[in-house]
């Protein structure tokens, strides 16, 4: 093949996957449809919210911060 034919396929492999990738991100999300399926109690997180209580305090405890997982910082000051 020469040149000039293989360059025009080239560019529209690279506009055909750009595309096909802009696109493949567009439906990121909960639909309001869906909603009520992710919201039953079975689809928590954590199942057990006692337990989970527990695991925060001892990670918490070792791990010397404060304020929850939305805060940084150590026991130290050194923040």
């Amino acid at each position: 093949m020469k040149l000039t034919k293989l360059k025009p396929l080239r560019v529209s492999i690279f506009w055909v996957l750009g595309v096909s990738v802009l696109t493949g991100c567009s439906s990121l999300g909960v639909e309001p449809w869906e909603r009520d399926l992710l919201a039953k109690p079975e689809m928590a997180l954590v199942s057990d919210p006692i337990e989970a209580g527990l695991d925060d305090h001892i990670y918490f405890s070792k791990e010397a911060t404060s304020g929850g997982r939305s805060f940084a910082g150590g026991g130290c000051g050194c923040n």
